[in-house]
């Protein structure tokens, strides 16, 4: 089973750039590259790194900026790979997805258990999904 996390509003606080929207819509990455993290990392970190030793795979499922041009999606791809490896560079990702804004995330990953801060992904999500604020008590209750 693979759990999977969103990172916008997830565990990248993106909102909380000053400018943010603005650069979206001007297709800059700042935003991308510089969110704070909204989790204790290295708590995360430990805590990704025994769910795999209890056989869980783990991944991230995100989306591009909201009607993103092909080279633009390219480059938000990028600083969010960029963003993973600086801010978690010991988990070693089973899978990285990120796809276009608004695709159905179930449709792209076929289940498991997700973390997301958009309701509709957890509505659309078949099996089990979970708001941000419950991903550290959830991976203990998997790991313990």
């Amino acid at each position: 089973m693979t759990i999977w996390f969103d990172m916008d509003g997830t565990i990248a606080d993106l909102y909380s750039v000053d400018g943010w929207l603005e650069d979206l819509r001007a297709a800059c990455t700042r935003p991308y590259e510089q969110a704070a993290c909204l989790l204790n990392m290295s708590q995360l970190a430990k805590l990704l790194h025994r769910a795999q030793r209890h056989g869980y795979e783990i991944g991230i499922i995100s989306w591009t900026s909201k009607g993103g041009n092909a080279e633009y999606n390219a480059a938000v791809e990028a600083a969010k790979r960029a963003w993973l490896a600086r801010h978690l560079p010991s988990v070693k990702w089973d899978v990285i997805s990120i796809v276009n804004y608004g695709t159905n995330k179930y449709e792209i990953c076929g289940g498991g258990i997700l973390f997301d801060d958009e309701i509709q992904n957890r509505i659309s999500w078949r099996g089990k999904s979970y708001e941000p604020n419950q991903i550290i008590n959830i991976l203990k209750l998997l790991t313990f």
